[in-house]
């Protein structure tokens, strides 16, 4: 369990070192077209991406939202002020300038050098996770203390919630993947499904602080991901590699002159963190865009009736439903399917020549 704990913090580290280079963040102000029709498509990116504040809500033409720290260093100096100086792109401040258009759009630039400073800045993804950090060590600290102070009494409150969910994790995932050795894996496994079973849940809350799309940015799923490659090449015993550069069984004229299964086994390496990445990544996103996609179709069919938006809203309404209980069993399945598929691939890597 501490072990765990350690991990969820090195995993915070890695991934708050990643969102340096993820900067198409920024908060759509431009809500309509000149004759103010719904941007659909805008509305939805505008949620799913990352920004420098945490938008909460509008009234009428003013924007409501929670200010987060802008962080720069640029050529040496260590900059930083509140989002709020930018008023949502719209202003300059100390030199700098929130892109709204373009290519660049969501970065932040010098507007005297023209150039695009090193970017640290709290973002309302990086402030999530650091909501999450702190819930995780809460909840895991508090249940370790209870194992610590009655190890021999039946399980109360939170530890009783979760004490199941981390007894699958043991006996299902690690044991029946890993075999023997799987003690060593255990609390890597626990932290990323705990870490990802929690944010993908948070994500389905639609009001602050809750409702980012942690595990729907793909610097998340690739940090985990690089975690889990890590390890797998790392930990990999003589019989692995051995499969990977002279696969036994496989034809000789498959491995010489031209290497072509060492090749594919090699490639292989690469695409299994990957897929792990774009798995999780990608059926996260696309269950905010479902649900946003028929909110929408409220709007689109109230501008042609009212009468019509009105009827179309029941159905929205009770498939948006639908989908949110659906992502529900999704947030469990995705956490299930990356920790399964990393113990498998460090059971791999250990697995003895048989």
């Amino acid at each position: 369990m501490q072990r765990s704990l350690l991990l969820t913090i090195l995993f915070s580290l890695a991934i708050l070192m990643s969102f340096g280079s993820d900067k198409t963040k920024l908060h759509e102000e431009e809500k309509a077209v000149a004759e103010e029709e719904l941007n659909t498509g805008a509305m939805i990116i505008d949620h799913i991406i990352d920004h420098h504040d945490w938008h909460i809500m509008d009234i009428g033409d003013k924007a409501i939202s929670v200010p987060l720290p802008v962080i720069l260093i640029d050529n040496g100096n260590f900059v930083v002020f509140m989002s709020s100086k930018f008023e949502h792109g719209h202003a300059t401040y100390k030199g700098y300038k929130l892109e709204i258009e373009g290519d660049h759009k969501g970065k932040i630039v010098n507007t005297e050098t023209g150039e695009y400073p090193l970017d640290l800045s709290i973002t309302k993804n990086v402030f999530a996770l650091l909501l999450s950090i702190m819930f995780l060590l809460w909840v895991f600290i508090s249940i370790a203390n209870r194992y610590k102070r009655n190890p021999n009494t039946s399980p109360k409150g939170l530890q009783s919630l979760l004490e199941p969910l981390i007894i699958f994790v043991r006996d299902d995932i690690a044991k029946d993947s890993i075999g023997e050795k799987y003690e060593k894996y255990l609390p890597y496994l626990l932290t990323i499904f705990f870490f990802i079973f929690f944010n993908n849940l948070f994500g389905l809350i639609p009001f602050f602080p809750f409702g980012a799309n942690l595990t729907g940015n793909i610097a998340i799923t690739g940090v985990l991901a690089v975690f889990t490659f890590i390890i797998t090449t790392v930990v990999g015993n003589k019989n692995y590699w051995v499969h990977i550069v002279n696969t036994p069984g496989v034809p000789w004229w498959l491995k010489f002159p031209v290497p072509l299964m060492p090749i594919v086994e090699i490639m292989g390496l690469f695409t299994k963190p990957f897929v792990l990445m774009v798995r999780l990544f990608a059926n996260m996103t696309a269950g905010h865009i479902i649900v946003l996609g028929f909110i929408s179709l409220i709007f689109i069919f109230g501008k042609m009736s009212v009468g019509l938006g009105y009827g179309v809203s029941i159905v929205s309404v009770g498939f948006s439903v639908f989908m949110i209980i659906l992502d529900l069993l999704v947030s469990f399945i995705q956490a299930y399917v990356f920790t399964l598929l990393s113990a498998l691939y460090f059971g791999m890597a250990t697995e003895e020549h048989h």
